[in-house]
């Protein structure tokens, strides 16, 4: 087995839980003496997780999301925003300062176009050995199925948002 490479992971799907596992993922490298970069794709709102991730310096968390476009259409400043994201992603791999790379909801960001999988792969043509990169997010193209090495889909079986409960502090945010 070849542990000098980078590996891709890649939790997918519609289920609940694909950013909650690459934050697990992200505490149990610090744990490890690992350094993280935590890119959240999409994300503007201050969810509790970042409240929690302000106790490990370890890990550098950015957001690349103004308002949430998902019940709209993204708009030329959602673009920018996620290009802003991928650029500063491509800075956090080439300083080779982090062990762990995550792209929060990078499948959304392709899903609606606000970036390329062409540009994200260049990105990730920087990636030193041992390096780590999680993408999450609904929606992964075919392609960054094949390039990952691990993939896991969220299948949602029952959720209880269906019988009317929204989205709860701690929980779900």
């Amino acid at each position: 087995m070849d542990n000098n490479k980078t590996y891709i992971h890649l939790y997918t799907g519609n289920g609940k839980g694909k950013t909650t596992a690459a934050l697990g993922l992200s505490i149990r490298a610090v744990g490890a003496g690992k350094n993280v970069f935590f890119a959240q794709f999409v994300k503007s709102m201050p969810y509790s997780e970042l409240n929690a991730l302000k106790r490990f310096p370890e890990i550098v968390v950015t957001q690349y999301g103004l308002d949430c476009f998902i019940i709209n259409r993204p708009t030329e400043r959602d673009i920018l925003a996620a290009q802003k994201g991928l650029n500063e992603v491509k800075k956090a791999i080439e300083s080779h300062s982090y062990d762990v790379i995550v792209l929060d909801e990078i499948c959304i960001a392709l899903y609606y176009q606000l970036i390329s999988l062409d540009d994200l792969k260049n990105v990730l043509k920087n990636c030193s050995e041992n390096t780590e990169v999680v993408f999450t997010g609904r929606y992964a193209p075919l392609e960054l199925i094949e390039m990952a090495d691990l993939v896991t889909e969220m299948k949602e079986i029952k959720h209880y948002f269906n019988n009317g409960i929204q989205a709860r502090k701690g929980i779900e945010y």
